[in-house]
C-alpha cells in the first residue's frame, strides 16, 4: 500500500480522538514518537500497538540518536553521544580501528534491535555531519570534525542497523557541521563553497550514498550555491543528491515547524516546495494545525505519494525477551554501562 507524504506527531502519551482519525487520512504516512510520548517500554509497546491497530502499515519513528537526543529511555539501554563512539574509532586508528569498529557495529544492532522489538520501524540515524564544537545544535551528535572518521564510524553503525533489520536515515545533507545558529530556531546562512563542502561536509553523503536508505536534508542556506534552502532546493535534492550522488532512497524533509523552514513561507508553502523539490515525505511536528494545513493542501494538490516509502518499513520483528537474553545485547549494553561511567 502507498503512504501518504505527511509525516505527524502526537500530544502525549495516548491517542486522542482527533489523532485517531488524523492517522487514518490517506494522506498521513508516518507518525513520529518523542519524548512526551513515552514513559516506559510498556507503555510505548502498547500506543504502537493501538496505531497498527487502526493503521498498520504507518511508518512509526523515533530520533534515538543517543546522548541528549534518546527519546526512549527508562527501560532502554542508554546510547552515548556518536562523538564519544567515533573518539573511540579514531584512537584505536592506529591498531586499524577493528574493535572500536566492531563496537560501532554492536550499538547500531542494539539501538535498532531494541526498537524493532518495540515495534518502532526505524529511528532517524546515523548523524553524518562533520563537527565537535562548531555547530551548537550538533556538536557531539557528530561521531567527528573529521570526516574520515565520519566515514568509518557510520558505516560500521548502519551496518549493526542492518543486521538487525532497520533502515538508516543520514543527516543533514550536505552537512550542518559548518554554522553556528541552530536551525531550530533560526535559518543559518553558510557562505562556504561547493568545492569547500565536497572536501569535508559532503564527504559522508558521497561515500556512504548506496549504504543509506534515506537522507534528511537540512534547513540551511547556502547563498553561493544555491538560493533556496537545502530541503526546498531542487539543486541540491536532485542534481546533486539524486544526479551527481546517484541515491535512490527516501528523502525525508527536517521538521517544517523549525525556524529555518519559514524561508519557504506557510506551512502549505513549505510542504509543496519541499515536495516538488524533491522530498518523499514531509515532517510536521509541534504544530498541529501547521499539520492540518499541509493536509488540506495535499487533498487538492495532485502529488503522487512515493512507492519508495515502503522500503523503511521494518524488515524483521524481534521480541524484547529474546533479545535482551542475547550474549550480543548483555555484552554491548554492559560496554555501554561502563562507556556512559568512565564519561562522567
Amino acid at each position: 500500500m502507498t503512504l501518504g507524504p505527511l509525516m505527524l506527531d502526537l500530544e502525549g502519551s495516548t491517542l486522542t480522538t482527533e489523532e485517531t482519525e488524523l492517522i487514518q487520512n490517506p494522506w498521513v504516512g508516518g507518525v513520529i514518537f518523542f519524548a512526551r510520548n513515552f514513559e516506559n517500554r510498556e507503555q510505548i509497546m502498547g500506543l504502537v500497538a493501538e496505531i497498527r491497530a487502526i493503521r498498520p502499515e504507518l511508518l512509526l519513528c523515533v530520533d534515538q540518536e543517543g546522548g541528549r537526543v534518546q527519546r526512549f529511555k527508562e527501560g532502554f539501554t542508554r546510547i552515548p553521544p556518536m562523538q564519544v563512539l567515533g573518539d573511540q574509532m579514531c584512537e584505536n586508528a592506529d591498531r586499524g580501528a577493528k574493535s572500536a569498529e566492531a563496537f560501532l557495529q554492536d550499538v547500531g544492532w542494539l539501538m535498532a534491535s531494541e526498537l524493532l522489538a518495540c515495534g518502532i520501524d526505524f529511528s532517524f540515524a546515523p548523524v553524518l555531519d562533520v563537527d565537535r564544537v562548531q555547530c551548537e545544535v550538533i556538536a557531539n551528535r557528530s561521531f567527528s570534525d573529521d570526516p574520515e572518521f565520519v566515514i568509518l564510524s557510520a558505516r560500521a553503525f548502519i551496518k549493526g542497523m542492518h543486521e538487525a533489520g532497520m533502515a538508516a536515515t543520514g543527516k543533514h545533507f550536505p552537512g550542518h557541521g559548518g554554522v553556528r545558529a541552530d536551525s531550530h530556531l533560526e535559518t543559518p546562512y553558510d557562505d562556504r563553497s561547493l568545492e569547500t563542502l565536497q572536501g569535508r561536509d559532503l564527504l559522508p553523503f558521497i561515500y556512504l550514498a548506496n549504504e543509506l536508505d534515506a537522507v534528511m536534508p537540512a534547513h540551511i542556506v547556502f547563498p553561493s550555491i544555491d538560493r533556496d534552502a537545502v530541503g526546498f532546493s531542487h539543486y541540491w535534492l536532485q542534481k546533486v543528491l539524486r544526479e551527481e550522488l546517484q541515491f535512490d532512497g527516501v528523502i525525508f524533509s527536517d521538521d517544517l515547524s523549525m525556524k529555518g523552514a519559514d524561508v519557504a513561507g506557510s506551512y502549505a508553502d513549505k510542504a509543496r516546495c519541499a515536495l516538488q523539490a524533491g522530498c518523499d515525505m514531509v515532517l510536521v511536528c509541534n504544530h498541529r494545525q501547521g499539520a492540518l494545513d499541509v493536509l488540506d493542501y495535499l487533498k487538492n494538490s495532485g502529488i503522487e505519494p512515493s512507492s519508495r516509502l515502503s522500503t523503511m518499513s521494518a524488515r524483521q520483528s524481534l521480541n524484547w525477551e529474546n533479545l535482551v537474553s542475547t550474549e550480543r545485547w548483555l555484552s554491548t549494553s554492559a560496554a555501554l554501562l561502563a562507556l556512559q561511567t568512565s564519561c562522567l
